[in-house]
């Protein structure tokens, strides 16, 4: 029987009440200072409305990244390869003028719903509740201003070893469409090991649907360093939901099994995706949710591996959700200039979107993604890095 992830709020002002205190890093540090101790704030740019937006720079475990307030982005993620060279392995842009333009939601949170709800509409308690429509017919991530374009209040932390943010944001009742406040705290940790965990909560004050993702895209050889097509890429999952020509599920659980989208032993992401299957024609290669086979858990467990052979860099992916979008960059067009200054093109990075499935309000057979008062909506994710 599957875990139900919501549980009563009792106790939930003292889980986020965290202790803060200075303590030295563990593990190996990157050559460079900048971000040691406490994180550190700078100002990034300024919203059109005269909205400061802040980078915060954290580093431990020689894992070093860099998180905008705006979408809570990660706009860097550095590690080291085999020979302990750094280097940026996030895709993301150069300036807050561009994410506020263009962005395709590199590094960012994503909410109140990540992936797509079809037709940007769906019916809780008897209710229907028409959405913000920004992919064609459907809603997507959250609708057309989601929690990817919010700036959200910070506060940073140490704890024993560890070090992070607290991101917080309150999305009113009807934004977007959804119902309900929904009160939500992110929080980003760089272990000792250099590991990058993030825990989701969030509550509400009236029914409604929450899953909650991040969106960063990885090209483990280096931001800007071109096609992930040879990253060997491992998935535990013997089934996935295929879509309609609009990326919807059909509601079907099919077995990956003699098809393109096997990835249960490491296997090249390039090596079926010129395949001539429907599925990839529809989204223009992978761009699927990944029923993993551990369903819902108590704790984060395993969900996937990535691996750059050239560099030796490994991403591993832990968490306690139930589904994994695997999606291989097919709509970088070639139209964005990375942050190192290099232009992004189709399959330049890949995204692995711990989640929910798209489109659960209106599949009953899906986990449920409804978020009710008195419940906390929880989840963990952890990216762990190695060589």
């Amino acid at each position: 029987m599957e875990l139900n992830r919501r549980t009563v709020i009792a106790g939930a002002a003292a889980a986020g009440a965290a202790s803060v205190a200075t303590t030295a890093w563990g593990g190996t540090a990157h050559a460079s200072s900048k971000g040691r101790g406490r994180p550190v704030r700078e100002l990034f740019g300024r919203l059109a409305d005269g909205t400061r937006v802040d980078r915060w720079t954290l580093e431990n475990g020689g894992t070093r990244m860099e998180v905008l307030s705006y979408g809570g982005i990660v706009h860097s993620l550095e590690v080291p390869d085999r020979r302990g060279r750094y280097a940026n392995i996030s895709l993301g842009l150069r300036t807050l003028e561009e994410y506020v333009a263009s962005s395709p939601y590199f590094g960012a949170l994503i909410g109140r719903y990540g992936n797509r709800i079809g037709k940007g509409t769906f019916t809780l308690d008897g209710v229907r509740y028409q959405l913000s429509v920004n992919d064609g017919e459907n809603s997507l991530h959250g609708g057309a201003q989601g929690f990817d374009k919010r700036v959200w209040d910070v506060e940073p932390f140490t704890r024993g070893s560890d070090v992070g943010l607290h991101l917080y944001h309150t999305s009113v009742d009807g934004e977007m469409g959804y119902p309900g406040t929904l009160r939500t705290k992110v929080t980003y940790t760089l272990t000792r090991h250099g590991d990058w965990r993030v825990d989701y909560e969030a509550v509400t004050d009236r029914p409604t649907v929450v899953n909650l993702t991040s969106h960063v895209y990885w090209n483990l050889a280096g931001e800007g360093s071109g096609s992930i097509m040879d990253h060997e890429l491992s998935i535990a999952a013997s089934r996935y939901t295929p879509v309609d020509a609009g990326l919807i599920p059909t509601g079907e659980r099919a077995k990956v099994a003699g098809t393109p989208f096997d990835f249960r032993r490491s296997k090249p992401v390039g090596r079926d995706v010129r395949t001539a299957h429907q599925q990839l024609l529809y989204g223009q290669g992978f761009d699927h949710n990944w029923v993993l086979d551990k369903g819902i858990t108590a704790r984060p467990e395993h969900a996937a591996t990535l691996r750059d052979p050239a560099s030796g860099r490994t991403l591993r992916i832990a968490t306690n959700e139930p589904g994994l979008q695997f999606y291989s960059g097919n709509f970088l067009d070639g139209t964005l200039v990375g942050s190192g200054g290099r232009v992004y093109r189709q399959g330049d990075g890949l995204c692995l979107e711990t989640q929910h499935f798209p489109d659960s309000p209106n599949q009953p057979a899906f986990p449920s993604t409804v978020l009710r008062p008195g419940e906390t909506y929880r989840t963990t994710t952890v990216h762990s890095f190695g060589t």
